[in-house]
Formats: C-alpha cells, structure tokens, sequence
C-alpha cells in the first residue's frame, strides 16, 4: 500500500541521506550544562536582563509549565515563582557550536549549520563514511559524541530524510532527544499527526492562505494540485517549491543569496552624550567591516538608524558610486551619517546596515597610492585578530565602545559565530 501511494502521489522514493542535528534548548540546556544545580528547574536566558526582560529560550522544565520562547520575566514569575532567568552568555554557546559543527565536519563534506544550534549533514557524497552502517546508526554515534564532547547533560534531535524539509520534520517530533526517519514508507502517517503550523514554513500568514483554499491539514496540502499551489495560492514558483517540498523532492539545496550585514546594540542606559554614542557606534561599524570582509564582499550603500526613549526615531541611508569594504572607508560613511541625527535626543536602541553588496575585488591591486595603504592597513589589522583573538587591535576612537558593547546572540543566522571560529 505505501509503494502504491508513493507511486500515484509522485513520492521521493529514494534512500533518505540527509540528517537534520538540532540541539535541545541549546542556550537554556547550555546553562544548565554549565550549571549542575539549574539542571530539573524551570529557567530560561534572555539577551539583556532587566524587569520585563523576554525569554528567548527556556529549559523543558519551563516549558512544560507553559514558559516559552517571548515570555516577560513576569508573566514567568507568574506561572512559577521559582523561575530562573539569566543573561546570555555568548562564549559559552560560541564553545557548543564549535564542538558541534566541528563533529558534523567528521562525516561529511557537505556541512551546513542552519543556525547557531541547527545543523545539516547531506550525505550523498559520502557514502564512505557510512561503512556499511544505517544513518539511524551515525545518528546514535552523533548523540553519543555530543555528550562526550559537549556535555553529558546535552541532548540533540535528529531528523533523516531524503530532503531537507522533511529531515527537519522529523528532528521536530519525539523531542527531546528524538531520532526519526520520515521516507516515503511513513510519510502518509507522519502527516496525518501533524497540523498544517506544524510544517516548517508555515506560519499563520501562510496557514490562513492555505485554508482559504481548503487546505485545513498537512494532508490536504499533500493533495493539492501543482497548478493550484502555483498559480492560485503562492502565485510564484513558490507554489512549485512546495509541491516537491512534501514529496521528499529536495527544494531548499542552496545558498541564500546575502543582501545585507549589519550590527545593532540595545543602549543599556539610554544616553544623548556624542563622544560616547560616537565611540559605541564606531565599534558597531569595525565589528560590521569583519563581517563583510569574512564573507569577501563589498558594499556601496550603507544606513544608520535610531530608536529614541521618548519615542520615534532616526533613519539614514546613501548609496555610493563605488564599492568600500575597510573600516576607514565604513566609518567614513557611517559618521557622516551619524551627524544627521537629532542630537538633544537620548538614543535606546541603535545600528548600522550595509548593502548593495557584491563579491569583492581586492585581490586586483588598485592603481591609487592611497587605496593601497588602506588596504594594506585593513589586511594587517584582519591578520594581527585572526592570530592573537578578535578584536586585538581596533581604531582609538573605539575603544569606549569595545568596552561598553557586548556581544549578542546572533539569532536566525551563524555567519558571525563562524567569524569567531575563523579568527580563534
């Protein structure tokens, strides 16, 4: 019966080789990790601490007691007075991820970290390293290892599947500590557990979309005509996407296309002063200028923008001629910028984007004295902090903001713990 399904609705039917690593409550159980007497008791970290602080990740004891990901420290007080909340601690998940993606390297080449505690192996080119095993099996060497190697309190889930939709699927059930494979075999079954906002991708915009069509489950969406999805309800080659999404067929084997790089800090004590909100953003504009140049591009235009405490804010941006990408050149643009802003205003929150970006040309050697002092400094710099540690030399006028901006966690993308990895 489950070939005859797989036949009539155009099921991938090939071996599942794909594995989805997704570490439990990585932040909160990192604490707990760290921190034997956190462990069993409802807690959670939030980025910055103070009365009505978000959660932005609890331990299971927490949510079990209905404390999730956005709750106000009070709201949590409320559902248990005994709740425990602390201030992220980013070296320490920088240490996790390392260990992490340096255990998936071992398996394959073909590695990619979809966030800090999330990570894709494929192994259609490494067969090898299988030996003769299943993939349910490196799944238990890939629990073992993390327990050994990160700690004996980390728990992950894993997800094997033939694409990279359904592998997350499946590291989504049986949590924590889950390993499932979902293949055209159990497929059918798979999606009659599961609401529609189950599936990775839709959220309540899309579930509503779907629904109007009356698409109400997984399996209505299974269902539904290619032609529908496409022409009528995604009205893109989106629809398409999804057609082969939820057959196993791979859709999401690419790199995102980068559009911007970018830093923002919240003002812990929310000030007016231009000495201080100058060095601060400085530090803001160097900190963006290595992640530009890790991922070797150049920007033209670059924005500066504000949140102000007594409400509105400030928002700037220009678009250049030419390409820049040295600390000189962003700090150039940015303060010009900066001097716009309304100065009597006392600034929350604050940050900087760059964008218009393109792959870079630095390794053509410029024709102008002056481009290659800058960059000679720009390399030596980058060089010096890739040896001794980041951020081992940086501009005088920075140095009150290195000591004042912290490190944040960098939520929905890894490119700035990868950076931390490069220059260790």
């Amino acid at each position: 019966m489950p070939n005859l399904l797989a036949r009539n609705l155009g099921l991938n039917k090939e071996n599942p080789l794909v594995m989805w690593i997704d570490l439990n409550s990585a932040f909160a159980m990192a604490e707990q990790q760290a921190h034997p007497s956190l462990r069993g008791k409802p807690m959670g970290v939030t980025n910055r601490w103070s009365k009505e602080c978000c959660v932005i990740a609890a331990s299971y004891e927490a949510k079990a007691l209905g404390i999730k990901v956005g709750t106000r420290r009070g709201e949590a007080m409320a559902i248990c007075p005994d709740f425990i909340i602390l201030e992220t601690d980013p070296p320490k998940y920088h240490n996790v991820y390392k260990k992490l993606f340096k255990i998936l390297q071992d398996y394959s080449p073909k590695v990619q970290m979809k966030s800090i505690d999330e990570g894709i192996i494929d192994f259609h080119n490494a067969t090898a390293t299988l030996k003769g095993r299943s993939l349910q099996e490196i799944g238990q060497e890939i629990k073992q290892r993390v327990k050994q190697d990160i700690g004996g309190y980390t728990t992950v889930n894993i997800g094997i599947a033939p694409n990279r939709f359904l592998a997350k699927t499946a590291a989504g059930l049986n949590k924590p500590d889950g390993l499932n494979t979902i293949d055209h075999t159990n497929l059918i079954d798979v999606y009659k557990s599961l609401e529609l906002e189950d599936l990775t991708g839709i959220a309540k915009a899309y579930g509503s979309r779907l629904r109007a069509y009356n698409i109400y489950t997984p399996m209505d969406f299974l269902n539904a005509r290619e032609s529908l999805l496409k022409k009528q309800i995604f009205k893109s080659i989106n629809g398409y996407h999804w057609y082969r999404r939820l057959r196993g067929h791979e859709a999401d084997d690419y790199e995102t296309k980068l559009g911007m790089v970018g830093r923002q800090w919240v003002v812990k004590n929310p000030s007016n002063d231009d000495a201080w909100l100058r060095s601060c953003l400085h530090f803001l504009a160097e900190t963006t200028g290595m992640k530009l140049r890790f991922r070797n591009v150049e920007a033209r235009g670059v924005c500066v923008w504000m949140d102000f405490v007594m409400g509105g804010g400030f928002y700037d941006k220009k678009t250049y001629k030419t390409t820049f990408y040295t600390n000189q050149d962003i700090w150039l643009r940015v303060a010009r910028l900066f001097e716009n802003r309304p100065k009597h205003m006392k600034v929350r929150t604050m940050g900087l984007y760059l964008y218009n970006l393109s792959p870079s040309t630095r390794s053509q050697q410029s024709l102008f004295e002056d481009a290659k002092k800058a960059d000679f400094l720009t390399k030596a710099m980058d060089e010096i902090n890739d040896f001794y540690g980041s951020f081992t030399v940086y501009s005088a006028d920075t140095m009150t903001g290195a000591k004042t901006v912290r490190q944040k966690i960098p939520f929905g993308g890894t490119e700035y713990f990868n950076l931390l990895l490069k220059r260790q």
